[in-house]
C-alpha cells in the first residue's frame, strides 16, 4: 500500500495531459444511448436477422427479393458528404461515448498538430474495437480535423453497416489506401492485431498481438508520420463472446477476414454492457521519413512502439485510474 501511495504521489500529470470524459462532454441517457449503439453495431445482425426470417417464414420468391434489395444496398453509391450521414455520426459517437462511459486520457495533447498525418496504433482488437468511439473525428475529443479508423474489407461488402461505418470514418484496409490517406494528410487509426487479436482473445485479461505486425510501421516510416501507441482499458468488457479454437478457424478467419464467433451484450442482444472504458493515447513516436526503410529499422520502430504500450501506457494508466484491474491488462502481449 505504501508503494502504491509513493508511485501515486510521484506521478504528476504534464502540462499537456488531458482527460475527456464522454458523460460530462455529452450528457446523454439510456435510451439515446442505446438506440446509438443499436445502429452502429446491431446493423450487422440486423442484415443476418432479415435473411434469416425471409428464408424460413417466406415465400422462396420473397426471400429472392428480400436479397436482391440488400445486394442493391452493397452497391449503392455512398456520399461521404451526406447531411444525414455525418449528423447521425456524429449522434452515434457522442451517445456512445456517454453510455459505457467512455473516458479519453491524452499524454500531451500539445504533441498533436491539425496540419500533420499521424499513424495510431489501437490495441486490443476484442470483439470489436468500439473504444475507437473517442478518438473518432465526429466526437472532437482529438485536435485532428481528419481522421479515418482502417476497416476490414467484409464491412464494405455488408448492407447498411458499409453506409453507417463510412460516415463514421471507416476506410479499407487496404496498403494502397492506407498510403493515400496519409499523403492526403489524414491520420489514420490502425489496429494492428486484427484477425489474430481476435482469435487469441482470452476471458480473463486484454491480449495484444503487436509484436510481429510490422506493415504499419514500415508504411508510417515510408510516410514520415509519428506512430502513436493506444491502449483502451475495459473495452474487452462490453461483450461476452463464445468462439472455437482451431487451426482450421484460425485459418478460415484469415481468409475471410473475420472471426466466425457469438457475441453478445445487454439481455443477449448486440447492444454492449454498460462498462466503463479508458482510452489512453501516448505520446507520438516520431519517425524520419525513409521511402525505403530497413528491416533493422522497422523492427527497432516496432520495438520501441510495444516497449511504449507496455510500459509508458500501462504504468501511466495504473497511476491515474487508480483500477487494479489494469495490472493484468497487458500480461499477454503477443
Amino acid at each position: 500500500m505504501a508503494e502504491d501511495k509513493a508511485e501515486t504521489q510521484a506521478f504528476t500529470p504534464g502540462p499537456g495531459y488531458r482527460q475527456f470524459k464522454g458523460r460530462d462532454e455529452f450528457p446523454s441517457n439510456i435510451l439515446h444511448g442505446t438506440l446509438a449503439c443499436a445502429i452502429w453495431i446491431g446493423s450487422m445482425h440486423f442484415n443476418v436477422s432479415v435473411l434469416l426470417f425471409s428464408f424460413l417464414f417466406l415465400p422462396f420468391s420473397k426471400f429472392l427479393l428480400v436479397v436482391g434489395v440488400l445486394l442493391i444496398f452493397v452497391v449503392l453509391p455512398i456520399d461521404h458528404n451526406s447531411k444525414f450521414g455525418l449528423r447521425l455520426a456524429r449522434y452515434i459517437c457522442q451517445h456512445m461515448s456517454s453510455y459505457f462511459p467512455a473516458t479519453l486520457h491524452v499524454e500531451d495533447i500539445n504533441d498533436f498538430h491539425p496540419d500533420r498525418a499521424y499513424v495510431l496504433g489501437y490495441a486490443p482488437h476484442s470483439v470489436l474495437p468500439i473504444g475507437v468511439v473517442t478518438l473518432a473525428e465526429r466526437t472532437g475529443f482529438m485536435p485532428l480535423p481528419k481522421l479515418k479508423c482502417l476497416t476490414s474489407s467484409p464491412v464494405f461488402y455488408t448492407p447498411f453497416l458499409r453506409h453507417i461505418w463510412t460516415w463514421l470514418g471507416a476506410s479499407p484496409a487496404t496498403r494502397k489506401n492506407f498510403c493515400s490517406l496519409l499523403e492526403a494528410g489524414y491520420t489514420c487509426i490502425v489496429v494492428p492485431g486484427g484477425v489474430q487479436e481476435t482469435f487469441l482473445m482470452r476471458h480473463d485479461s486484454e491480449v495484444a498481438f503487436i509484436k510481429s505486425r510490422r506493415g504499419f510501421v514500415r508504411i508510417a516510416i515510408e510516410k514520415g508520420c509519428p506512430l502513436v501507441p493506444v491502449f483502451a482499458f475495459g473495452q474487452s468488457h462490453a461483450f461476452k463472446w463464445w468462439k472455437p479454437r482451431s487451426k482450421f478457424l484460425l485459418q478460415l478467419s484469415r481468409a475471410i477476414k473475420f472471426v466466425p464467433m457469438l457475441f453478445w451484450g445487454a439481455f443477449g442482444t448486440p447492444i454492449p454492457y454498460q462498462h466503463p472504458m479508458n482510452v489512453v493515447v501516448g505520446k507520438p513516436i516520431y519517425v524520419k521519413r525513409n521511402p525505403q526503410p530497413t528491416t533493422e529499422e522497422v523492427f527497432c520502430f516496432n520495438v520501441s512502439l510495444v516497449e511504449f504500450i507496455i510500459i509508458i501506457v500501462y504504468c501511466s494508466a495504473i497511476m491515474r485510474l487508480k483500477s487494479t484491474t489494469l495490472c493484468k491488462c497487458l500480461m499477454h502481449v503477443a
